[in-house]
């Protein structure tokens, strides 16, 4: 079904922070399978561990346990500020379960409070209950009417969120920066000032962590730099290195679910649960999140070297290896396509502003090579007047 629209390749392998496509031309991958190849293409601890497993215990239902599932969801809980986990497939399975289990809580614990605040240019899903949370028009249009129990407020704000608190008010859930929202970026002081008035009025703050998580902002988990801990945090992408997995998890006192009330067929497969661990015990081993933090800013730099010599382009937001680039005019797409025929793939996350988000691994040395490769587009860009 044509849901998404693909760029004119065919992709066919890849290493490390390459691929190559079915005519064998080499790029430069800067979109990572959407922020989730964390080690890059095919790295050797993830293929090792895929082939370990599937040669001895590919799958099991969650009736048993089986010891990937375990030593993974040791490791989360050792280096996160949570207790609990439960392991699905995907991240809208992951931010659905969260919410599920909010709502489980304030049914139990908030005189069955159920609606969950979240935030305008929010993207958490698109199953329908998370297309209503996710606070964009162009994904809700499409399916109205939506399930309830949302109530969409402008991201930053934090007076937003007070005016909409009521007593049917369970959780807010928002993302520590919005990755498809554009990379934005809120106030320092803004996630701190959400869980303080989470606090206040007894209430659950969910982060999802889907797209910042797993060292992709230059600390293993973004609520680090925030000087806060959620409740309950959502997790995706960079957690398998390319494998489908998902994850929540949630504080001691908030994960009320009894069996029967949430469950997973496929979620924590002893094949996936192995891959996974692999890809998280290299990232924190080799304090992966660190590098990423110097190579971002790196990056960073060479963006705005960039930003010095185009007057089209506005603006760098983000932080780590999650950043953006924007632009005067609508743009977005023509230096997309550009940047392809370079060599270079990137991600048109508006039609004013590009996204990169490469491989966790990725060099100074490749860097370099993506920035000289902007630059050629945008010189190409400037000399015929566009």
């Amino acid at each position: 079904m044509r849901t998404v629209k693909r760029l004119p390749i065919t992709l066919v392998r890849g290493q490390g922070a390459r691929v190559w496509d079915a005519e064998d031309k080499e790029y430069l991958d800067f979109v990572a399978g959407w922020a989730v190849n964390s080690l890059g293409h095919c790295h050797p601890a993830v293929v090792q561990a895929l082939q370990q497993q599937a040669q001895t215990l590919i799958h099991a239902s969650n009736q048993f346990y089986t010891i990937p599932q375990v030593q993974l969801a040791q490791m989360l809980i050792e280096h996160s500020c949570l207790d609990r986990v439960f392991f699905c497939n995907s991240g809208a399975e992951a931010n659905e379960g969260a919410m599920k289990l909010a709502r489980r809580y304030g049914k139990l614990r908030l005189n069955g409070a159920f609606e969950i605040v979240t935030t305008r240019d929010s993207f958490h899903g698109r199953t329908l209950a998370m297309v209503a949370a996710t606070g964009q028009n162009k994904f809700q249009e499409p399916y109205i009417p939506l399930p309830d129990g949302f109530v969409n407020v402008d991201y930053n704000n934090i007076e937003a969120i007070k005016t909409v608190t009521s007593p049917r008010t369970c959780a807010v859930m928002l993302e520590p920066v919005q990755g498809e929202g554009g990379v934005n970026v809120p106030d320092k002081s803004y996630l701190k000032e959400i869980k303080n008035w989470c606090d206040k009025k007894g209430i659950l703050l969910i982060l999802d962590e889907i797209q910042t998580g797993i060292g992709r902002m230059g600390t293993l988990f973004a609520y680090e730099q925030y000087g806060v801990e959620p409740d309950i945090m959502t997790l995706a992408k960079g957690l398998g290195s390319g494998v489908p997995i998902g994850a929540f998890l949630a504080k001691e006192r908030v994960s009320v679910f009894t069996p029967g009330e949430h469950g997973s067929t496929f979620g924590g497969s002893p094949l996936i649960c192995a891959a996974s661990l692999a890809s998280l015990k290299f990232i924190i081993e080799n304090d992966v999140p660190s590098q990423v933090k110097r190579v971002g800013q790196y990056f960073v730099n060479g963006l705005g070297k960039l930003k010095a010599q185009f007057d089209f382009i506005s603006e760098i937001r983000g932080g780590g290896l999650l950043l953006a680039l924007g632009f005067t005019k609508d743009i977005a797409a023509e230096i997309v396509l550009e940047c392809l025929k370079e060599g270079l793939l990137v991600n048109p996350v508006k039609p004013n502003a590009i996204r990169f988000m490469p491989p966790l691994i990725i060099t100074e040395k490749e860097v370099d090579e993506a920035l000289d490769i902007l630059k050629t587009v945008f010189n190409r860009r400037s000399k015929n007047g566009k």
